[in-house]
């Protein structure tokens, strides 16, 4: 949710490598967002909803100190933002429940694949073939997603389900993007980030309390921790560094946040790769850094 700069960071700078040392310490806080979701003693949804409602005055504060404002925005733009705020629900919602069933290193993985889902959707829309490093994006991400699914069915039927609700919220992610791109452009980061919490919070509550979770946490630790940590720090990081970085660069640093996925789970769960299942990361990686990088012919 980050506006793109004029300029690009020249990594030979100081400055650009602080610029470079925020993006990936957005990304490693993001990627630790799982495992508190596993740690929390409500239920994932409603961890959910605590991430983005305990953010809100935060985010409120950063767009006010940004100059953005938070009232006067146009009907339809607000519109739109709801509808995208929906999406978003779901998707945070969704990843949450897959996290509690799959390997870490996956949920990361599957939970970050709205950009190829954007891919695709560019050909359906424009109705043009892939070319180039498109089919190799399209290759790499189905080889990818099929060997690290096979493998999580192997594991157990529910890793396998767990994969599914992640991959879903990837799509959902998606969604949301398609429909907040010209929201983007008229209202700032943080400004639309403030509207889309203060839209999806209710959401995620409804659900959660239609779902049976238990919503009050008894210990309060993982929940601000997870909200620092992705909301704030995560969060807050990426949408000040992302601005300054080429795709390809982008592509790269996210790819740290399987690679930390993977060590968590395999520290504080045990949870353990074999070759089978590194090759299936490393190709749905590699798909998430060409896709980034693909050149789009439509708009989303």
């Amino acid at each position: 949710m980050e506006k793109e700069g004029d300029q690009k960071a020249d990594l030979s700078a100081p400055r650009s490598w602080l610029l470079l040392a925020a993006l990936l310490t957005g990304n490693a806080a993001l990627a630790l967002g799982p495992w508190f979701v596993r740690l929390a003693d409500t239920g994932p949804v409603s961890a959910a909803f605590w991430r983005l409602f305990l953010a809100l005055p935060f985010l409120a504060l950063f767009a006010r100190f940004s100059g953005q404002a938070l009232t006067g925005i146009p009907r339809r733009t607000l519109m739109f933002v709801a509808i995208g705020a929906l999406a978003f629900g779901l998707d945070l919602a969704s990843w949450h429940v897959g996290i509690g069933f799959t390997r870490l290193s996956n949920a990361t993985l599957f939970g970050n694949a709205g950009s190829i889902i954007l891919l695709f959707w560019g050909f359906f829309v424009a109705r043009m073939l892939p070319k180039g490093k498109e089919w190799l994006a399209i290759l790499f991400a189905l080889s990818g997603a099929g060997i690290l699914l096979g493998r999580s069915l192997e594991i157990s039927f529910a890793s396998l389900v767990g994969d599914l609700f992640c991959l879903t919220a990837g799509v959902l992610y998606a969604v949301y993007l398609i429909t907040l791109q010209d929201a983007r452009r008229g209202i700032g980061s943080w400004s639309l980030l403030t509207w889309v919490s203060i839209f999806a919070s209710p959401v995620i509550l409804a659900l959660a309390i239609a779902l049976g979770e238990p919503v009050w946490p008894t210990d309060w630790t993982p929940i601000l921790i997870l909200f620092v940590t992705s909301q704030l720090i995560g969060q807050g990081l990426m949408v000040f560094s992302l601005r300054h970085f080429p795709p390809l660069v982008i592509g790269m640093a996210l790819l740290t946040q399987p690679a930390i996925g993977a060590l968590v789970g395999y520290l504080v769960f045990g949870e353990i790769l074999v070759p089978l299942d590194i090759v299936g990361m490393v190709l749905l990686g590699s798909a998430l850094v060409v896709s980034r990088t693909a050149t789009p012919r439509v708009r989303a």
